[in-house]
């Protein structure tokens, strides 16, 4: 059993992630799971569940390996600030096109959102644990087996189910997401994460990318309740820029030097 675990680490655990979550969730419909300890549990079992796989095929060597890449800093500030600003520019510019569109400069006239302290941390908890497990930990070992942009679609759609037992049943998510949508919009964020992990090696600036993907779709009214498919068209441009990007500057991975800091 071991032995095919080892063989088999990363199928196993992407093949486990999203029926972990789909239990979870059931429990959580059956009201088993109140919704405070279902919205943050969920993410929490998920790492654990990593944790678990990892400490059994390579050890606590493996596992101290799956949060070193958060101890790198020390990138070009240009790094940092495309982290920042890439997906709120995406949101701004999805509804500039709405806006055009519906022949309607309304849309234009809207408040940021400003979340609670509390919502806040939630979030870049979350986006913390997606970036060790999805990028650190699942595009790291899927790179080496298949080509890394194949391996962030992989990790975008089973991101996806992951999620989707949650947007089912409404609880956890952003209300009414469209299924198609919510995939595009992961595989476009695994895509993105992937790239700006690849040319940083750092889990801080994925963490940020990703931070403010989530954020955006908070500060900005192009959630599914803003009405005119603004979520879907958000998610389409983010999933199409990136295929831009994968183009221009198509993520690779030194596992060599990779090596080399792990064991550092």
């Amino acid at each position: 059993m071991i032995a095919f675990l080892k063989k088999y680490e990363i199928w196993v655990f992407l093949a486990l992630a999203p029926l972990l979550n789909f239990v979870i969730t059931y429990l959580k419909s059956k009201g088993v799971i109140e919704f405070f300890p279902y919205t943050n549990g969920r993410f929490y079992a998920l790492m654990f569940l990593l944790l678990f796989i990892v400490k059994i095929t390579k050890g606590n060597e493996g596992i101290k390996n799956l949060f070193r890449p958060m101890l790198v800093w020390k990138v070009h500030p240009k790094w940092y600030v495309f982290s920042l600003l890439f997906a709120f520019t995406i949101g701004l510019i999805t509804l500039v096109i709405v806006a055009f569109y519906n022949g309607d400069m309304s849309i234009l006239d809207f408040e940021i959102y400003i979340p609670t302290l509390k919502f806040t941390l939630f979030l870049l908890s979350w986006a913390f644990l997606g970036e060790v497990v999805w990028i650190g930990y699942a595009f790291r070992e899927l790179s080496k087996i298949t080509k890394p942009f194949y391996a962030t679609q992989v990790i975008g759609f089973v991101w996806s189910l992951w999620w989707l037992p949650s947007v089912f049943i409404n609880v956890g998510v952003i209300e009414d997401l469209p299924v198609w949508p919510l995939f595009l919009n992961m595989m476009g964020a695994a895509g993105m994460c992937a790239i700006v992990y690849s040319k940083t090696k750092s889990g801080i600036c994925v963490l940020v990318i990703q931070s403010m993907l989530n954020m955006s779709l908070v500060l900005l009214p192009i959630s599914p309740d803003a009405g005119d498919h603004t979520y879907t068209i958000f998610a389409v441009l983010y999933f199409l820029v990136m295929l831009i990007f994968m183009y221009f500057m198509p993520p690779k991975l030194n596992f060599e030097s990779s090596n080399k800091l792990n064991k550092a």
